[in-house]
């Protein structure tokens, strides 16, 4: 096995032993869904939707907000623990390099997350019949790229924030206005034009839009795939740019 897969298998079995963050990256969004799913108002057919149901729209919004979860309160905070803690500071006496240690953190992320991600649409399409994505290929572009950037700031919170405590208390500040901008409380197709201009820009604003275009069976639009893939680079680089062992 390569470096990167050993640490990426350890760094799971660490993940699950903190049972608080494992509830709120995997476990919630899937029981939101469940509890939204249970009001009629949410599953019945809208005109205003093309005969879709508020619940279909909410998806990916729920889908938006486990990464979100994940990355902002969850790796966040347990990274940046590590430092404070010293692990890293121990590590930094092995070959381990901070690419790596950063690229094992991001591996586990998007894969126990995508897992979240299947079992949100399993439990849309068979439990409240909400239609899975017709346009598969541009489902998956678009959380891809939607988690990096969203993995990619939590990694850089971790990087500057001098506790976990601290990681945790940014990644919080940070997650209600990106939440907001994803269509949590306002839908973003009943926000005036400079709210929704302002979503566009915003990694969860273009994630959101691209997962619905993505179920309309549709291609997501050039601009929020571009927005995505910005705040990807960006903010990875500069995860890895401030990345300290201590």
């Amino acid at each position: 096995m390569s470096a990167l897969s050993r640490l990426t298998a350890t760094e799971t079995k660490l993940f699950f032993r903190e049972p608080v963050i494992v509830f709120f990256a995997l476990a919630f969004p899937p029981l939101l869904l469940v509890v939204l799913g249970l009001v009629p108002s949410m599953r019945e057919p809208q005109p205003s939707l093309g005969g879709g149901t508020v619940l279909g729209l909410y998806v990916p919004i729920v889908i938006a907000l486990g990464l979100a979860m994940f990355a902002l309160n969850g790796l966040s905070q347990l990274f940046a623990t590590y430092r404070e803690k010293g692990v890293l500071r121990r590590m930094r006496t092995t070959p381990v390099k901070p690419g790596t240690m950063l690229g094992a953190q991001v591996l586990m992320s998007l894969v126990l997350s995508a897992g979240t991600m299947v079992v949100v649409l399993l439990i849309g399409r068979f439990a409240f019949d909400v239609p899975l994505p017709g346009q598969a290929v541009a489902y998956v572009l678009g959380y891809l790229l939607v988690a990096l950037a969203l993995f990619a700031i939590g990694l850089l919170i971790a990087s500057i924030a001098p506790s976990g405590k601290a990681a945790g208390a940014i990644g919080t500040l940070v997650f209600f206005p990106l939440m907001f901008f994803a269509g949590l409380w306002l839908p973003r197709d009943s926000m005036n034009p400079v709210l929704r201009t302002i979503s566009d820009f915003t990694p969860l604003g273009a994630g959101v839009q691209s997962l619905q275009d993505a179920t309309a069976g549709h291609w997501p639009q050039v601009l929020h795939l571009a927005v995505l893939l910005g705040w990807a680079i960006v903010a990875g680089g500069l995860a890895a740019r401030y990345f300290r062992w201590e």
